[in-house]
């Protein structure tokens, strides 16, 4: 992604929309302008089979039939239908909602709601890496349990949950299993009926794809799975979520999810190396620490603490030159420290250190061999400042203080 010397490393907060993925949308703005829901002439006729061949091409992706895929406007109605959906049809079998700490605020906020009318809701612990403990989860199933769930791959750490033994676990306990999968899909394989999953949400813009335009795969036989519509009028979606279709969001969604089917393999090894690339000069710096474990996670994403630096701090010592997230894209404009470090069991101090780096499609060597080096003379530049710093080096025992 060029744009006058600035590097791009916030692919977690957004992709740029791939030319191809344009190139497949621009006809749907203007020469071909019909509502999908318009079966009376040929505008209508074209655009209902453009949203036809776009569902197939993401349901190939992560492997369903088409006719599970609901489009919406993106991953945050996808959870908020899921959640709510499931529990407003599902209520009279039982209350209760078993979700982590660490998920995505559109899973966490969405969870408080089904509190506040009434829901229960479980928010498990994760270990010091980030994963779940299994044995906690099937311990807080009850009788009472309608949905489990968990987030496939964290947003700020790049974890990726042990989601096949969670599978069998919900599997055991005939629980119903939602993830939500906004970072995984596109990235690597995503298989929800392999795992036993049954309700999965995700975006067209995480995977270059436009914004604007989401997804949730629901799940239609074994079990067939029903959620109620949150947004009523005309009953559009097979009734599961009214609206007139985003057609060219669709299309372009369709399209991205093609490119990704067919390139996700090879992109992900290169992006795996220049991470690690990335990752292991900047853990040359003393006292930096990776943040979350590393056995299981996103093959484009590492997350770093610098200790005894302000990580805002460090990123205006780029004087913009690099475009990096402090947290999750939906959170970062707050002074909190990342939820999700917190749940890790890392201090305030280590939390508002840390910095998240996802590369891309279009990141090159080159852009990280540079971030490399801004990053490298920012954090000299942040301690060179700090009294703490130099008392460190002193051997003072600083975190006694």
């Amino acid at each position: 992604m060029k744009q006058k010397n600035l590097i791009y490393l916030d692919y977690n907060a957004t992709t740029p929309t791939d030319p191809r993925v344009v190139d497949k949308m621009l006809p749907y703005f203007y020469d071909i302008p019909g509502n999908a829901a318009s079966r009376s002439h040929p505008f209508g006729w074209k655009a209902e089979e453009a949203v036809k061949i776009a569902r197939q091409q993401i349901a190939d992706l992560i492997q369903v039939e088409s006719k599970e895929i609901v489009f919406t406007s993106g991953a945050t109605e996808s959870n908020n239908l899921a959640l709510k959906g499931i529990f407003e049809m599902y209520y009279r079998s039982g209350d209760h909602i078993i979700t982590l700490k660490t998920e995505h605020k559109a899973i966490l906020d969405t969870c408080e709601k089904i509190e506040k009318i009434g829901g229960n809701v479980t928010y498990l612990d994760v270990d010091g890496k980030g994963y779940v403990n299994l044995k906690d989860l099937e311990d807080a199933i009850t009788d009472k349990t309608i949905l489990v769930s968990i987030m496939w791959a964290n947003n700020e750490i790049g974890v990726i949950q042990p989601m096949k033994e969670i599978g069998a676990i919900c599997h055991r306990k005939g629980v119903l299993l939602m993830s939500d999968a906004t970072q995984a899909v596109g990235k690597i394989p995503v298989d929800p009926k392999e795992i036993g999953v049954h309700l999965m949400a995700f975006t067209a813009h995480k995977m270059y794809g436009p914004k604007g335009v989401g997804a949730l795969y629901v799940c239609s036989k074994n079990p067939r799975v029903k959620v109620t519509e949150q947004i009523n009028g005309g009953g559009h979606e097979k009734g599961m979520r009214s609206g007139t279709l985003n057609v060219p969001g669709i299309v372009g969604f369709g399209a991205a999810a093609e490119i990704a089917k067919n390139e996700l393999n090879k992109e992900a090894k290169r992006l795996s190396i220049l991470r690690d690339k990335l990752e292991s000069e900047l853990l040359t710096i003393e006292e930096t620490y990776i943040n979350g474990g590393t056995k299981n996670r996103l093959p484009h994403v590492t997350n770093l603490a610098f200790k005894y630096v302000e990580g805002e701090g460090l990123m205006s010592t780029f004087n913009q030159s690099i475009a990096l997230a402090s947290g999750s894209a939906c959170t970062s404009a707050s002074i909190d420290p990342s939820h999700v470090l917190i749940a890790l069991g890392i201090g305030e101090d280590m939390s508002h250190s840390s910095i998240r780096f996802s590369l891309g499609r279009f990141t090159t060597e080159e852009e990280i061999n540079r971030a490399i080096e801004l990053v490298k003379k920012g954090v000299a530049k942040m301690r060179e400042r700090n009294p703490v710093w130099e008392m460190f080096k002193d051997g003072i025992d600083v975190d006694s203080l």
